[in-house]
């Protein structure tokens, strides 16, 4: 009698035991204060991601491939210059500015780095553990992809191939503005990435194209060299945590600093009793949706989504500054973040806005009673989406205690979805947090049939909250799908916000136990579909339309009162 075994299910259990176990490892690392990627507790990283093979990671096992979208991933939210250091250190906002060192800002993830000579780089953590996380993740990938450099730079006895001097040669003179062969640099190149010319063509122009600092040449080459110096010279790598980031980590430190700001704001307006209504969003949707067409009235737009994607047309640039400084004068105000966060704020004053200006699709709506007051937040990251809300419901503690009046909680998201394609769009019904048997089932006041056009399919259904975006694979997204959770797609802080609102409206009672609250995503990516991951690249314009399909959704609700 023969034995059926199930594969997938066995590589399920094996991928998602790799997951729990690199954050228990990195988590223990972290405790304990600093590790050496080559070293043993290094090691045990790469094995759990070598285990796990993330999807946005692609060719990560392959021991002669260098992974270039995942490369290029990676270095888009990590300083620049980071593969020059032999030493990182996570650190918390310990005054490196006030000490003089300018701030290194990744193109792709707000967060401050301080090079602090040439082997250091200091990178501050204000986000949480699920911002640590993050980045020890990418950290893991390029010591792996480093590794495979060494392998071909050096021969069986250790020594430096002729090869690597030729890449050394090009990476030199690019690095002084001289000329050299292109030609001969790439075959040189694609000796070290496994890659055939054409797809190291590509990778190239990717990077000259991705607004990094610097080529692909120099990433290849001091990655490999900086491993080459720890295998010959025994210059061993290594990431230390101060003890400020560990004592600071969980505490609430910043959210609760970036809060107060906000209801210190509102309570000086003599605002806190108005309908206030918080969104979570990018900072241009709500923006132009509100103020683009009175701010433009000498262009001609037929609906808001022309107009946004008419402002975000290189040529047009020049529109945004003027969509702000209208808005800066007729009842827009910004926060500005300088607690840690990286959340900026904009506050919109609604009884300042003349609703005959608005754009159609908001024209219809009535202002009915009290003007509201809009919060709209900038994207939070994983488990600081819990910190950042938990401190905003709370009561201002002054000489007395100031309740807010809180009507409405908006999400307008982005994430994977796992039963469409990119742009589509996604109505939770509950949110799951990976990996543990927390749920957090919720009434949203959307429905997929505040969605229906032709242009998007819309999806409603159970969402998972996932630990990070760089530790999902195939394996473990089938499950999700098919297994009884039915999920539609991943992210990383619905669960987080979730908690916080429902800690607030039925424990705290910080605020209306029947707030509203309305969760929608559009599809960023579909880590299910070969090129479809996060690694592929944006949605670029093909983001717009549902962006502000959702944007509006939210304010044509807020502005009929309900």
């Amino acid at each position: 009698m023969s034995i059926m075994i199930d594969f997938s299910k066995d590589r399920t259990r094996e991928s998602r035991s790799a997951i729990e176990r690199l954050y228990i490892n990195m988590r223990h690392l972290f405790i304990r204060g600093s590790y050496k990627p080559m070293g043993i507790s290094g090691k045990s990283l790469i094995d759990a991601l070598l285990v796990l093979e993330p999807e946005i990671y692609g060719s990560i096992k392959d021991p002669v491939k260098i992974e270039l979208d995942g490369l290029l991933y990676v270095m888009e939210r990590l300083p620049d210059g980071i593969e020059e250091c032999q030493f990182i250190k996570l650190v918390s906002r310990e005054g490196f500015e006030e000490a003089g060192y300018v701030p290194i800002i990744p193109i792709k993830r707000r967060r401050n780095c301080f090079r602090i000579d040439k082997n250091r780089m200091y990178i501050e953590m204000t986000r949480g553990r699920s911002d640590i996380y993050d980045i020890l993740t990418h950290l893991t990938f390029l010591y792996i992809e480093s590794e495979k450099i060494k392998n071909k730079a050096l021969d069986q006895k250790g020594r430096i191939s002729q090869d690597w001097l030729k890449l050394e040669e090009v990476v030199v003179m690019e690095e002084n503005n001289e000329d050299f062969d292109e030609k001969k640099a790439t075959v040189y190149l694609s000796n070290f990435l496994g890659r055939t010319i054409q797809e190291t063509q590509e990778g190239v122009l990717k990077f000259q194209n991705g607004n990094n600092k610097h080529s692909l040449y120099h990433i290849i080459y001091w990655l490999g060299k900086v491993s080459i110096e720890e295998a010959q010279q025994q210059r061993q790598r290594e990431v230390t945590f101060s003890e400020q980031l560990k004592d600071s980590v969980g505490q609430h430190i910043y959210g609760g600093q970036w809060a107060g700001k906000i209801k210190a704001f509102l309570l000086e307006k003599a605002w806190s009793q108005r309908p206030i209504h918080i969104i979570s969003a990018n900072l241009h949707s709500i923006l132009n949706s509100i103020y683009g067409f009175a701010a433009l009235p000498d262009h001609t737009f037929s609906s808001i989504e022309e107009l946004a994607v008419e402002t975000s047309q290189d040529s047009e640039k020049k529109l945004q500054p003027r969509i702000r400084e209208y808005a800066l004068q007729h009842g827009m105000y910004e926060i500005k973040d300088d607690t840690g966060t990286n959340l900026q704020v904009q506050i919109f004053d609604l009884d300042a806005v003349d609703q005959d200006d608005l754009s159609p699709e908001l024209k219809n709506s009535k202002l009915a009673g009290e003007k509201p007051v809009l919060i709209v937040m900038d994207y939070a990251f994983g488990e600081q989406a819990f910190e950042c809300m938990d401190e905003l419901l709370k009561p201002l503690e002054t000489s007395v205690s100031t309740l807010f009046n809180i009507k409405s909680i908006s999400i307008v998201g982005k994430a994977g979805i796992l039963t469409g394609d990119k742009g589509d769009i996604m109505i939770p019904t509950a949110h799951v947090f990976e990996g543990t048997a927390d749920n957090y089932p919720l009434h949203n006041d959307f429905a997929s049939e505040d969605f229906v056009q032709d242009d998007y399919q819309v999806y409603e259904g159970p969402m998972i909250t996932v630990l990070g975006t760089s530790l999902q694979n195939k394996d473990v997204l089938n499950h999700f799908v098919t297994s009884t959770w039915n999920a539609i797609g991943l992210e990383m802080e619905g669960a987080h916000y979730q908690k916080a609102i429902q800690s607030a409206a039925r424990i705290r009672l910080s605020i209306d136990k029947n707030v509203k609250v309305r969760y929608a995503y559009y599809a960023s990516d579909n880590p299910l579909k070969t090129g479809s991951t996060l690694a592929s690249g944006s949605l670029g314009m093909e983001g717009i339309g549902p962006t502000y399909l959702i944007s509006i959704k939210v304010l044509q609700k807020i502005l009929a009162g309900s």
